[in-house]
């Protein structure tokens, strides 16, 4: 019989929230000894590593599992669907091997986008070897090595929502944001945000508010290591926001913003098209360009 997690007593809110809370305040602590892209990453991780916990500690009071899946959860799983993957009832198929093949070569590419990619654009086009990095990071990492643990779990017969789910294939700007893109910080922005606020402000509301929240966690990790932008990646995650009313509005039913080929050009314009306000000149030149020489992409 396999060892179980039994239910503890429920532990004060308080103490759930404490590492959420006192991870970024030690980054911030070493803040003069960091460089921008470490400060970036410690940010990152600690923001990360927070909610991690939080959702595990939630979770864990709910249901019943070997010890060995909460050890996984923390330590060798990107995700932050704790049910999920906690659940021993909730199995999944193995894999085929067409996804390990797609998934190694999707890593394959994005290795070699940041390491020989970055490096074949002149070095008088920062800006374009910066998004080429970006691209090849976001591809070995999201789509490639995520994506393989992800198989590697599956294949034990967990669980393991894949971070990223073909977010090419959507059709809309709820599909992107709601079932394709960082599946992940999606499931954050659901239990943490949009959860506790629907009932009191409204479905569409609170849908709104979670893109605020998204920028403002993105400005706090973006901007404030970049020492510029300020206010570029919540403005774009306020586009987002009001991009999923203008679809579900009736003028946007009726252009069938929802669906189809206009769905998915809407989608591509929205999403796409102000990109770089997320991801401002004063983040690649002063944090990716600077991580790039760190891990010899440059």
């Amino acid at each position: 019989m396999a060892e179980t997690v039994l239910h503890p007593p429920r532990a004060s809110r308080r103490l759930d929230w404490m590492p959420l809370l006192a991870l970024p305040a030690i980054v911030f602590a070493a803040e003069d000894r960091l460089s921008p892209w470490a400060f970036m990453w410690g940010l990152a991780f600690a923001i990360y590593a927070g909610f991690k916990w939080l959702s595990w500690r939630r979770c864990r009071l709910e249901i019943e599992h070997p010890r060995w899946r909460s050890a996984a959860y923390l330590l060798a799983w990107p995700g932050m669907d704790a049910k999920s993957f906690l659940n021993p009832e909730s199995r999944v198929d193995s894999p085929r091997g067409a996804a390990w093949m797609g998934a190694a070569f999707v890593t394959a590419l994005g290795a070699a986008l940041l390491w020989i990619g970055a490096r074949a654009v002149p070095a008088s086009r920062p800006l374009f070897r910066g998004w080429t990095g970006m691209l090849g990071f976001v591809l070995l990492a999201h789509f490639g090595v995520f994506k393989l643990l992800a198989l590697l779990w599956q294949t034990l017969g967990v669980n393991a929502v894949p971070i990223m789910s073909a977010p090419l294939k959507s059709a809309s700007l709820s599909e992107f944001w709601g079932k394709r893109w960082n599946l992940g910080f999606r499931q954050l922005a659901y239990d943490f945000v949009f959860t506790p606020v629907r009932k009191k402000l409204g479905v569409e509301a609170a849908g709104f508010l979670v893109f605020v929240a998204s920028g403002l966690i993105h400005d706090f990790v973006i901007s404030l290591p970049a020492h510029g932008g300020f206010g570029l990646p919540t403005f774009y995650f306020t586009l987002q926001g009001l991009g999923i009313a203008v679809e579900r509005s009736v003028a946007g039913r009726r252009l069938g913003l929802g669906h189809g080929i206009g769905g998915w050009l809407f989608t591509a314009l929205v999403a796409a098209g102000p990109v770089l306000c997320l991801f401002h000149p004063p983040f690649v030149l002063r944090v990716i360009l600077p991580f790039m020489k760190a891990v010899h992409a440059l």
